[in-house]
């Protein structure tokens, strides 16, 4: 497992983990390029994904898209499964619906279902023999067929989005302009202070953090495909008005500055 400051981690091309009755404030805000699926069996938890908070509840499933921003917040004992796994784990005629799926699945049929894929993938997980690569395929196929067949999942669309929310998409949508934390209250009517402790209470970490991830995730971004582009170039267009502070935080958050990247 590659984890960087909690801000990117890539735990391989399939992982699985099972926590029992484990109690946790928060897991550290990050993403990663492959996908997610958890499984709350028991407690609840906030699942902060994108620039959307929900309120995850026991039997629920939630599923990420690679490359999204998400943490959890738990207040409770819970036991819940999760599952990370590359593009080579969906079935080819899926791969390009698997992004439409909603974040989040609160039905009981589809709980029940699940839970009995979950337990084979965690025997076959721990069994990990000359077979269990393709029989682990084959289960995870299982799940995204019976989440995308599933036509009575509810709508992953928030129908009224509380200031913290509200503020998170507008950082998502604008972060390459010079915009910052007195910017964005100004915008939704509210004071500085109030946006930030708004924020941190109900997200989990600052608004500032999560407008840096989206600029340091976007110059990741660019770096790695864009290499027509200067350093400086790059931490322009990414909302960075000083390229130095930009190599600095880069380097912080990724452990290697950006010239090393670039020239990977």
């Amino acid at each position: 497992v590659i984890s960087v400051n909690g801000i990117f981690e890539e735990p391989g091309d399939f992982y699985y983990s099972g926590d029992a009755d484990k109690t946790k404030n928060s897991v550290t805000e990050h993403y990663h390029g492959i996908y997610e699926i958890y499984y709350l069996k028991s407690g609840r938890c906030n699942y902060f994904i994108d620039d959307t908070l929900y309120e995850v509840r026991a039997g629920d499933i939630v599923f990420i898209p690679n490359g999204v921003i998400h943490n959890t917040n738990y207040s409770e004992p819970h036991t819940r499964r999760l599952i990370n796994c590359s593009a080579d784990y969906i079935p080819p005629s899926l791969v390009s619906k698997v992004d439409s799926l909603p974040r989040l699945y609160r039905n009981k049929r589809i709980s029940i279902e699940a839970d009995r894929i979950f337990s084979r993938i965690e025997e076959e997980y721990a069994r990990a023999d000359g077979f269990s690569r393709d029989a682990l395929k084959c289960y995870v196929g299982e799940l995204f067929f019976l989440f995308l067949r599933s036509e009575d999942a509810p709508s992953d669309t928030a129908e009224r989005r509380s200031i913290a929310q509200r503020a998170a998409k507008y950082a998502r949508e604008n972060y390459c302009s010079q915009i910052g934390l007195s910017d964005t209250a100004a915008r939704l009517g509210v004071t500085a202070e109030h946006l930030s402790r708004s924020f941190k209470r109900e997200i989990g970490f600052g608004f500032s953090e999560y407008l840096l991830m989206l600029r340091l995730q976007k110059a990741e971004y660019m770096l790695k495909n864009e290499p027509g582009r200067s350093i400086s170039e790059i931490a322009f267009a990414c909302g960075f008005n000083d390229s130095n502070y930009f190599s600095d935080k880069f380097k912080r958050a990724y452990g290697i500055p950006p010239s090393h990247l670039k020239r990977k």
